[in-house]
C-alpha cells in the first residue's frame, strides 16, 4: 500500500537549500515533507565546503612547520599521518551532521522520506512507497559532477570532489583536470599535505576573477611547487605503470605527463536526473531548470532553488534562495532573486574575494569609475603574521558608490563582510572612514582603502586655504 501524504509544502533534495526552506516553513507551523535519497546535508556537508576546507585547514598545519624558520623557530619537516588527515576531515563532517540530520529535521515537524523523488504528474510526486500531494513543491537537488568528453577518461579509475575525500594515504602525484576554484584548492591542500601535484586548465585559471587579483594567487601555486598547466587540452587520458598517463600538447610539442591519481574537477551540472519534470510541466535545459524571479519554474506550484537552476554554485546562494522561497509562498511577498549582491571566495592561501564588479565589468558598464587600492604590506598586523602579498581594490563610482570589492591575501574572506553589508546598505565609500577598527588587525585594510577616496581632495589649493584660514582663528 502507498502512503499518501498532503502537506503544504514538499521539498526534494536535502541539501543546504532545501533543509533551510524545510527548517523555516516547519518552524512557522506549515506541514511539510522533505524527500531525499542521499546523504543529508546534501553537497556542502559531505563533498563540497566542509570537507575541502578541513582539509585545507589540515594543509596550511602542514605548511606553517614548513614556514616556521620565518619567525625564527626551527622544526623537523612536518610528519603527516594521511589516516589522521582523513580522519580529521570526517571527524568535521560528524561534528556538523547533527544540524542537518533526519532527527533534528523530524523535531522541528518536518516529515522525512528517504527515496528517489519523481513526478508523476503536476501535483504529485512518487518517493519508494509513498505519494506527495502538496501544495507547493520546491526542487532543490544540488548539483552533480560534469565530466568531459575526454578519449580514455571512461577507461581509467579518477576522483572527483565527492570521492577524493575517501583517500587516506599519500598521493605521490595528483593530476587535477580543472583549474577552477575546486581544482586549485584541492591541488593546493595535497601539495601542502606532500603529493607532488600538476594541474591542467583549458583556459586561463580563474578566469571569472580579477587577473591581477588572480597573479597574487597563481604566484604562490607557483612557489608551492604545483606544476601549472593553463591554456592546455588534454587531448586523452590512459593508464600507465604509475597509475595514469596525460597526453597534451605543450609549445607545439605533443607530451605526456604520468601521475598516479587523477581528480577530475571541471565543474559541475544541475542534478535533475530522475525526477521526470516533463510530467509536471517544468522546463529545463542542460543549463538548469527555467524560473523567474520569484524562482518560480513554468509549474507555478513549483519553486526551484540553488545549483539546480544554474548559475554559481554557492550555499549562500542556495540559502538566499531559500529565503526568496520562503517569502513568497508562505507571505506572498515579490523578492526578487536577482536583486541579491552575491559574494564568492577562493579559499586557497592566500585567499581570494569578490563582490559586485571586478574592474573589467565596471569598466564594460560604465563611462566613470573610481578605482581605490592598498597594498597588505602595509598593515601592521600583516607584518607581524609575515602575510604581506596581496591588496584589496575597490570600485566605484564617481560619488564614491561602492560598485565591487576584490581582496586576494590572507583572511581575504572574512575581510570581505564589511563590503558585503557596505553594498547591501549603500554605504558609500567615504563613509567608511568614521569606523573605529581595533589595531592592529587585518580590518584596518578596508578603513585605509576607505581613506583614499579624500586623497585627491587633499592637494586642493582651495581646500588648503580653508585649513590655513581655520588655523589662524586659533
Amino acid at each position: 500500500m502507498e502512503e499518501v501524504l498532503k502537506p503544504d509544502l514538499c521539498v526534494i533534495g536535502a541539501g543546504s537549500g532545501g533543509l533551510s526552506v524545510a527548517a523555516a516553513a516547519a518552524q512557522f507551523g506549515v506541514p511539510v515533507v522533505l524527500i531525499e535519497k542521499g546523504r543529508m546535508g546534501g553537497d556542502c556537508l559531505n563533498y563540497g565546503c566542509v570537507p575541502s576546507k578541513a582539509l585545507l585547514a589540515a594543509g596550511k598545519r602542514a605548511e606553517a612547520v614548513r614556514t616556521a624558520s620565518t619567525f625564527g623557530i626551527d622544526v623537523i619537516e612536518a610528519q603527516i599521518d594521511h589516516r589522521g588527515v582523513h580522519d580529521h576531515v570526517h571527524g568535521v563532517i560528524a561534528a556538523i551532521a547533527p544540524n542537518d540530520s533526519i532527527e533534528r529535521m523530524t523535531g522541528l515537524g518536518v516529515r522525512v522520506v528517504q527515496a528517489q523523488a519523481n513526478f508523476l504528474d503536476k501535483f504529485t510526486v512518487e518517493a519508494g512507497r509513498v505519494l506527495v500531494r502538496a501544495r507547493r513543491f520546491v526542487i532543490a537537488t544540488g548539483s552533480i559532477p560534469s565530466i568531459p568528453p575526454i578519449p580514455g577518461l571512461d577507461e581509467v579509475p579518477y576522483f572527483t570532489n565527492e570521492t577524493i575525500f575517501d583517500v587516506s594515504e599519500r598521493i605521490q602525484h595528483l593530476v587535477v583536470i580543472g583549474g577552477g576554484p575546486v581544482g586549485l584548492e584541492l591541488a593546493q591542500a595535497h601539495r601542502m599535505l606532500g603529493s607532488h601535484v600538476s594541474v591542467f586548465e583549458i583556459e586561463g585559471f580563474l578566469p571569472r576573477e580579477d587577473p591581477e587579483a588572480a597573479a597574487v594567487l597563481i604566484k604562490r601555486l607557483g612557489d608551492n611547487q604545483v606544476m601549472l598547466h593553463p591554456d592546455t587540452r588534454v587531448e586523452r587520458v590512459e593508464k600507465s605503470v604509475q597509475g595514469i598517463a596525460v597526453h597534451f600538447t605543450e609549445n607545439s610539442e605533443p607530451t605526456i605527463l604520468k601521475g598516479t591519481h587523477l581528480l577530475v574537477a571541471t565543474g559541475r551540472k544541475p542534478n535533475v536526473k530522475s525526477l521526470s519534470l516533463e510530467r509536471a510541466g517544468i522546463a529545463y535545459s542542460d543549463e538548469g531548470i527555467k524560473v523567474n524571479e520569484q524562482l518560480k519554474t513554468t509549474n507555478r506550484r513549483v519553486y526551484a532553488i540553488g545549483d539546480v537552476i544554474g548559475g554559481p554554485a554557492f550555499t549562500h546562494l542556495a540559502n538566499y534562495h531559500a529565503g526568496i522561497v520562503i517569502r513568497n509562498a508562505l507571505f506572498r511577498l515579490k523578492p526578487d532573486v536577482s536583486a541579491g549582491i552575491i559574494p564568492r571566495v577562493v579559499y586557497t592561501n592566500p585567499e581570494l574575494a569578490q563582490i559586485g564588479l571586478t574592474e573589467a565589468e565596471a569598466r564594460k558598464r560604465y563611462r566613470r569609475i573610481r578605482i581605490y587600492r592598498w597594498p597588505y604590506a602595509d598593515n601592521d598586523r600583516a607584518q607581524c603574521e609575515r602575510e604581506t602579498e596581496g591588496f584589496i581594490k575597490v570600485i566605484t563610482r564617481p560619488d564614491g558608490t561602492i560598485l565591487g570589492c576584490t581582496i586576494v591575501g590572507a583572511e581575504a574572506g572574512e575581510l570581505l563582510q564589511i563590503w558585503v553589508v557596505a553594498m547591501a546598505r549603500d554605504i558609500k565609500l567615504g563613509d567608511l572612514t568614521s569606523l573605529v577598527l581595533p589595531y592592529p588587525t587585518f580590518s584596518e585594510l578596508s578603513k585605509r582603502v576607505a581613506y583614499t577616496y579624500y586623497s585627491p581632495t587633499l592637494t586642493k589649493g582651495w581646500l588648503r586655504s580653508i585649513i590655513g584660514f581655520l588655523r589662524r582663528l586659533g
